[in-house]
């Protein structure tokens, strides 16, 4: 427990003393309310005032109970809440609050649940492309790392219900699961999954075996990044010129961008063949696949396949013309 909060739990007690201090020489000695509390501040203060009126003997006794009883606690709350300013816990506290107050703001976001290695290169690349985020983790070292670096966080346990809720996952966009345990992930899935059936949510496995258990627990996508790093070196090694190609189109290298963009519902270009749409001749584009609403992918589409509503185009080009692009189909 923090200093903090044991300074608010001390302060409940310490009124919860005056009131009963207060009604106590209501009822033993008949006084008004007011004289009651008058009575019971300037004993636990020690001021030396004197008594509001000459006190019985049952008064005295029970003044001397109250004085032992609330010199304690008033001892405990004014050491509690020396400590939190000479350790700064209230500064700490008023910035947890504006980051709180700033991740009620979010909608459309994306939540990362671990800022580990893999963690911090998804989190370093949604900011570069200017996604709004809050991460997720527990760890006290990483937390003034997040802290230092300016990003949105929330100090707590990724398969706790409660807070994934604090960070918005009913707001929220998608949800990457990170965390190093693949029985923690499979948990944190689960989880959003339940109180968010919309929700994109993406996760990283570390066991081969933990991919089908994502899947099932409701994930859309699932990595398994020694896989994909094995099976890149390998392609490395056989197509190298292959590879390079697709690591310019993902970086956006020579002002070559490969990008996926929403076909929306007020788009001119909807219902034309993609050779009247005018994506090549005048944005210099070239689609290299579509994506159906109903999840069919179409590799290499032809001139004359439709652009429909609800489609994905992917697209690879200069980015300010794939931005171009983006504004023509109106996501």
């Amino acid at each position: 427990m923090t200093s903090f909060k044991r300074t608010l739990i001390g302060l409940a007690f310490l009124l919860i003393i005056i009131l009963l201090g207060t009604l106590g020489f209501v009822l033993i000695e008949g006084w008004a309310f007011f004289e009651g509390l008058y009575m019971t501040v300037i004993t636990l203060t020690t001021v030396g005032f004197g008594e509001v009126s000459p006190l019985s003997k049952p008064g005295r006794v029970f003044t001397i109970m109250l004085i032992f009883l609330g010199m304690g606690f008033l001892v405990y709350v004014t050491g509690s809440l020396a400590q939190v300013i000479v350790e700064g816990q209230l500064r700490e506290f008023l910035g947890r609050r504006r980051l709180e107050k700033e991740i009620q703001k979010l909608k459309n976001h994306f939540i990362i649940c671990g800022f580990g290695r893999f963690g911090q290169v998804i989190v370093g690349e949604l900011r570069k492309a200017g996604v709004p985020l809050v991460v997720i983790d527990n760890r006290p070292e990483i937390i003034t790392k997040l802290d230092r670096a300016g990003y949105l966080y929330i100090a707590g346990n990724a398969t706790d219900e409660e807070v994934l809720q604090t960070a918005g996952l009913n707001r929220a966009r998608g949800l990457v699961a990170a965390v190093y345990s693949d029985a923690d992930n499979v948990y944190i899935v689960l989880t959003a999954r339940t109180l968010n059936p919309q929700l994109l949510i993406a996760a990283r496995a570390r066991e081969e075996s933990s991919e089908l258990k994502l899947f099932r627990a409701g994930a859309d996508k699932v990595v398994a990044p020694h896989a994909i790093g094995g099976h890149r070196l390998a392609q490395t090694i056989l197509r190298p010129t292959v590879v390079d190609f697709i690591e310019i189109a993902m970086k956006g290298g020579v002002n070559l961008t490969l990008e996926e963009i929403p076909v929306g519902g007020t788009s001119e270009i909807i219902g034309l063949p993609l050779r009247d749409s005018g994506i090549r001749q005048k944005l210099d584009l070239i689609i290299v696949a579509i994506k159906r609403a109903d999840g069919q992918m179409l590799f290499n589409p032809r001139p004359d396949t439709p652009i429909l509503l609800g489609d994905t185009l992917i697209a690879i080009g200069p980015r300010n013309n794939l931005d171009r692009l983006t504004e023509i189909l109106k996501p």
